[in-house]
Parts: C-alpha cells; sequence; structure tokens
C-alpha cells in the first residue's frame, strides 16, 4: 500500500512539474525576446512566498496545480503601464510571438522526449508497435498440450528448431512471410500457423533485407475456442517476441527519436477519437463496464502511475508520464481558444489578414477583438471542465485499472 501511494504522489508531483515548466518555457521565450515578464508563480490560491529579482515577480502558491505566467500586453487589448508600453507582447514581430506561444507545449515534448531517453538507455523501450522482431530462437519445435509446455520444449541433444535451421536470428525483424506482410507480431504467429513446409520469410538485419527460406512443421497446441481447451495442429518455428528494445547511451538517441515519433502518431489518433469516447466514460459512470481505452484524468494516471510502482513497473510508469506530456503538448497547440494554440491562430489570422489588406493597397487592420471571441471561449471552458468533471468522476468510482 505504501508503494501505491509513493506511486501516486510522485505522478501527481511528476504532473505538477511539468506544468510549471509548461509556464517557465513561456517565460523563458518571452525574456529572451526582451518582452516584460511581470509575474512567475508555481501554484494558483493565496501566495505562500514570493520575491522579486529584476522585473519579475516569482513565487509559490498553495495549490500546487500548475502556474502561470504573466507577460505584459499579450493582447493589443490588454492593460499595461507606460513603462511596459514598448515592450508589450503584442508589439513584437508575429513569429516571435509564436515562439512564446508555443514555448510551453515545447517544454512538454522536450520534457517527454528526455525522459522516453533516460528510459531507453537504462531499463529499454517497450515493443507498443508489437513489431515482428524475433528476440530469440528455440532448439527445438514440439508438440504441446499446455503453455508451459509450449515455452519450455524438452529439446533432444544438438537439437535445432526451424528457424535456427533456416537461418533466422536474435534481432532479426520478420517483413513478410509466404509473401504476406506481417507488420504485426501476432499477424506474422497468424500467417505461420497457416504454414506448412519450405515456406520463404523476409527479414530486416542491420538494414539490410534478407531472404530465408523455413521449413515450417505442423505441430499440436493448445487453443481457446467456444470458451473451451482445444489443442489444434499448427505451423510453428520455435521463436519468442521481441518485448523490449535495449540500446546503448548513443544508440538511445535514434531509437528515441523513432519511439517519440510512435508515441506522438498515437497520441494524435487518441486525440481524434476523444470525442467519441466520451459516451464510454459517461456509461461506466452508472454501472457500465470501463473500456481501458477512454480517456483518463489526472487523478486516473495517477492512480495507475500508483499501480505500476506497487508492481515495480517503473517502465511503465515514466511511459506514462512521457505520454502524458506529449499529449498535453499536443493538445494545447490546438487552434481554440484559451488554449496557447488558439492564441497562435489569432496571431496568425492577423498576420494573413493585414498581408491580404497591403496586397489591396489597404492599411493594417486592427487587433481581433477578444471581447467577440468571448462567448466561444466561455463554451470551449465549460465543455473541458464539463470533460474533466467526467472523467474525474469515472476514475473515482470505475477507475481503469493497471491489473484487472
Amino acid at each position: 500500500m505504501l508503494a501505491y501511494i509513493i506511486g501516486v504522489v510522485l505522478f501527481a508531483l511528476g504532473i505538477c512539474i511539468s506544468v510549471a515548466l509548461h509556464e517557465a518555457g513561456h517565460m523563458v521565450a518571452a525574456k529572451s525576446f526582451g518582452m516584460r515578464v511581470r509575474r512567475y508563480f508555481v501554484g494558483f490560491g493565496p501566495t505562500i512566498f514570493s520575491f522579486r529579482r529584476g522585473e519579475t515577480e516569482y513565487g509559490l502558491k498553495a495549490i500546487p496545480l500548475g502556474g502561470f505566467c504573466d507577460i505584459a500586453g499579450m493582447t493589443a487589448l490588454d492593460e499595461v503601464t507606460p513603462e511596459e508600453s514598448s515592450r508589450a507582447m503584442w508589439r513584437y514581430k508575429v513569429w516571435k510571438r509564436t515562439v512564446v506561444l508555443a514555448a510551453g507545449s515545447f517544454t512538454h515534448f522536450v520534457l517527454g522526449f528526455v525522459v522516453l531517453y533516460l528510459m531507453a538507455a537504462t531499463m529499454g523501450l517497450p515493443n507498443l508497435e508489437q513489431k515482428p522482431v524475433a528476440s530469440s530462437v528455440s532448439d527445438c519445435v514440439t508438440n504441446a498440450k499446455t503453455v508451459d509446455e509450449v515455452n519450455n520444449p524438452k529439446c533432444a541433444p544438438g537439437a535445432a528448431g526451424p528457424a535456427k535451421l533456416g537461418g533466422l536470428l536474435p534481432g532479426d525483424e520478420v517483413l513478410s512471410v509466404a509473401g504476406k506482410p506481417t507488420p504485426t507480431w501476432p499477424e506474422m504467429v497468424n500467417v505461420v500457423q497457416e504454414a506448412g513446409g519450405p515456406t520463404r520469410f523476409e527479414v530486416l538485419r542491420d538494414g539490410q533485407h534478407k531472404t530465408l527460406t523455413v521449413d515450417v512443421p505442423k505441430v499440436e497446441r493448445p487453443f481457446k475456442k467456444d470458451g473451451k481447451d482445444v489443442i489444434m495442429s499448427v505451423g510453428a518455428i520455435g521463436v519468442s517476441a521481441t518485448k523490449n528494445f535495449q540500446y546503448g547511451p548513443i544508440g538511445a538517441i535514434g531509437g528515441t527519436l523513432s519511439f517519440t515519433g510512435d508515441v506522438f502518431a498515437r497520441t494524435w489518433e487518441g486525440l481524434m477519437n476523444f470525442p467519441k469516447r466520451i459516451p464510454a466514460v459517461v456509461n461506466s459512470i452508472f454501472g457500465g463496464e470501463r473500456d481501458p481505452d477512454t480517456p483518463i484524468s489526472v487523478v486516473g494516471a495517477s492512480r495507475i502511475g500508483g499501480e505500476a510502482v506497487e508492481a515495480g513497473l517503473w517502465q511503465l510508469f515514466l511511459l506514462l508520464l512521457a505520454s502524458l506530456n506529449f499529449f498535453i503538448g499536443v493538445f494545447n497547440l490546438l487552434p481554440l481558444l484559451p488554449l496557447d494554440g488558439g492564441h497562435i491562430a489569432v496571431t496568425w489570422y492577423e498576420r494573413v489578414r493585414d498581408w491580404i489588406r497591403k496586397l489591396r493597397g489597404r492599411a493594417a487592420g486592427g487587433p481581433v477583438d477578444y471581447t467577440k471571441l468571448s462567448a466561444i471561449t466561455v463554451v470551449l471552458v465549460l465543455i473541458g471542465g464539463a470533460v474533466t468533471l467526467l472523467t474525474i468522476t469515472a476514475d473515482i468510482v470505475n477507475p481503469v485499472r493497471l491489473m484487472q
């Protein structure tokens, strides 16, 4: 129980640090361009302490959830003092304002990458895409009536399994079997089980394509069919899947870059599927089974983090923390107010609008009136608040659990 509590606290602390660094990203970018930064605070609510260094007040608030960075003149409608006027954010070039606004999300991306790199260089990166990469090649393939017999075959002295005889080596990625593409391990297994006799394998080894011929035998294997245990004759070659990719300090850079791309793809896919999964969250609140793919709140993520630590799954803990940073970073860049992406969209709308007006021989237009967008902003804030409340409620009454 203590390990679970420590895991929850550590994960929540990681999130708080991430959001605080998000605001620090805005501050550092703004200061580097000469913009006036009035305040940088970690947390919200009553001030615990603060101090002033130069023109900026730094401090800590009582509620350690996030923070804020107060930049003078973020829009032309913001009030600024005569002293701040020349360094108001809205006076700077569009690209500089864009960098400042995007710096928060960029900080999340950097933090996520650093976490993944440390994982890659120490404990390795999980095979999330289930790539058909061989981890080990068995000395034999025998009939088996239990899973234990499958995993621990009794091999005769000097025996060699079909994969080993065919030249398959640990680390080989199977691209196709019998001419059929095998993008994932389960798909590769399905094709092998249907095969028999000499079969062509296309593999990727050290960046080079190789063609191998493996004589696939038919052996007995245990399966579940219609809820019953059955024994079926299928093709098998004696090879196990790679569940974790190991790297050295240098190789971890490339491995992390590739893995980060996969995480970004999954993050974007999850973001696009977010709206249609909300009904499932509502259903779970009223007793329905909680789908593990439904959105979770910070509360739910912290609970899973606690369970991961309790089970000793630090790799999962760190992966979850990195993935959450990528999600927050991408979500914050959506062109919706009050998100940073919404402010970026308004900034570039003004730039494109004035460029078109210039082509027509007309003077630049005035700044966008944010008060006219307030209704849309309020609606989006209410929707976001409702979704947050739903996910938190679901994570309390019917949480997604690591161990089902």
